[in-house]
């Protein structure tokens, strides 16, 4: 039976464990100096050498040789997964005290520790506090958050780094080249990238991969691993940047199935991608849909139907989803005039208005014409027009009366051609209008009066002043007939609400 690559290439000395220098060295001056601690902590992501380091240590404190095969009495590997129980620490604290039957020191090396029970944790403790002078522990796990503090506090730890990928390739490169196999550069980086940070997990993909031929390039390994290729996936997200048709994206994923691949497969290039090009600065998509994109493809491997959960997360992610909102302005009426601001001032009957008041009051043709130019701006710079105010508060006050009381109290400005701030007084008016429902809604509503999208920005000033401007009804239903009502009921008492 052959012997898995990452076994055979295991190292055997510190100075051969990759990407941990800054552990090795320090381990290294230690030893030469005679500084053993009794108790060492190994922390950190599968399949960087955590273990590795713990065997080398335990024969490089004895002076013994170290090779995959050593076994020694007085160096003792425990799993904690399998012996988490407080019977299994009592044992090991009594069979602490015996001395070692050959070497300077008696190791125990526990694995995973992190899965010991409290009860366990209790006993390892005591141990921990006064352990005997020729006894080392060295622990390993991956997860140091579940270990208890007081157990941390008693060891030496060492944090262990996920392998850089130039590390992984470069030691992938070395291993292929002692085992005669020819590995493209684009395949030793998919390697190292579907590592996943792990040196062993890399060179188990090596090790599948070789046993195909000896002769490996970058569409061999894509089929062994199941993922789509680049070209394949730099389409679909171009699809999707570009906001292609439902149809032409769920078509493109449907091929990608019909060829083997995974839904969580593709989600993972496609964050992959997605990653990279936001980096580069080279997306189509906006930061923020990018974001929410990279999120949402997390969630897919993880669904409960991971291919129509990946079709809805980049159908939502097109840019098209977000803009195709179709704005029309209100329709008007003779039963629903308009809301202007001379609907806020009823002019007198026509026969007690002489005819040379009327004239005087007249505007001359210059200042009708100014008064016509900035009616038709649809956003003016600097301060808000007066003529469009009433009219967004009358359209808030017909169709979101609640939300018409909040607005009321702002004060309204034009920071530029494009962007309304909103002033209030009190941070309360501040966040009923940033809520995304109410956001929503006054967009809409501004959107009809000035037949434009418009950013709204809300802030708090403590000096803002709504403005004093007069807001006519939308529309007045007619009183009723006093005199039909008395011939059909009889005569009474009319109450008038």
């Amino acid at each position: 039976m052959g012997q898995a690559l990452y076994r055979k290439h295991r190292p055997k000395r510190l100075s051969e464990i990759v990407g941990q220098e800054h552990i090795t060295s320090t381990l290294e001056q230690a030893l030469k100096q005679g500084r053993i601690s009794h108790a060492y902590l190994f922390t950190g992501p599968r399949g960087v050498g955590k273990t590795s380091t713990a065997r080398i240590l335990a024969h490089e404190i004895n002076n013994l040789p170290y090779t995959d095969d050593s076994q020694h009495m007085d160096i003792i590997e425990i799993d904690a997964a399998s012996n988490r129980r407080i019977d299994e620490i009592r044992e090991l604290r009594d069979k602490v005290y015996m001395a070692p039957t050959s070497a300077k020191y008696k190791v125990y090396i526990i694995d995973e520790v992190h899965m010991l029970t409290r009860e366990a944790f209790n006993a390892l403790l005591k141990t921990l506090e006064e352990p005997p002078a020729h006894v080392v522990f060295i622990l390993a796990t991956t997860d140091a958050h579940k270990l208890p503090e007081t157990i941390i506090s008693r060891t030496q730890r060492f944090s262990f780094r996920p392998a850089d990928k130039a590390k992984a390739i470069a030691h992938l490169k070395s291993v292929a080249e002692q085992e005669k196999i020819t590995v493209s550069p684009e395949a030793l980086e998919l390697l190292a990238e579907h590592g996943d940070g792990s040196f062993r997990d890399s060179m188990s993909l090596l090790d599948q991969a070789s046993s195909h031929g000896k002769k490996l390039d970058a569409a061999g390994v894509q089929s062994l691993l199941g993922i789509p290729s680049v070209e394949t996936v730099e389409a679909l997200l171009e699809q999707v940047s570009a906001g292609g048709a439902p149809a032409q994206i769920i078509t493109t994923l449907n091929d990608m199935y019909d060829q083997g691949y995974q839904a969580a497969a593709i989600a993972k290039q496609l964050g992959r991608n997605t990653r990279a090009k936001l980096i580069a600065q080279q997306l189509s998509l906006s930061s923020e849909a990018a974001l929410a994109l990279l999120g949402k493809l997390l969630a897919v491997p993880a669904a409960h139907d991971p291919e129509r959960f990946l079709e809805i997360v980049l159908l939502q992610s097109r840019p098209a989803t977000v803009t195709a909102i179709e704005f029309k302005p209100p329709t008007i009426t003779p039963a629903n005039p308009p809301i202007i601001e001379k609907a806020a001032v009823p002019s007198p009957p026509a026969d007690t208005k002489p005819k040379k008041e009327a004239k005087v009051a007249a505007k001359p043709k210059s200042e009708a014409k100014e008064t016509k130019e900035v009616k038709a701006a649809a956003t003016p710079a600097g301060d808000f027009d007066e003529s469009i105010w009433p009219v967004i508060l009358g359209l808030l006050k017909q169709k979101y009366n609640t939300l018409y009381s909040v607005v009321r109290m702002a004060q309204p400005t034009f920071v530029d051609e494009n962007t309304l701030q909103l002033a209030f007084a009190f941070a309360f008016h501040q966040k009923r209008i940033n809520e995304a429902g109410n956001r929503q809604k006054l967009s809409d509503v501004i959107f009809e009066a000035v037949q434009r999208p418009i950013a709204i920005e809300c802030i708090v000033d403590k000096g803002a002043q709504a403005p004093a401007i007069a807001v006519a009804p939308a529309a007045v239903a007619p009183k009723p007939d006093i005199s039909a009502i008395s011939n059909i009921f009889g005569g009474g008492e009319l109450l008038e609400s």
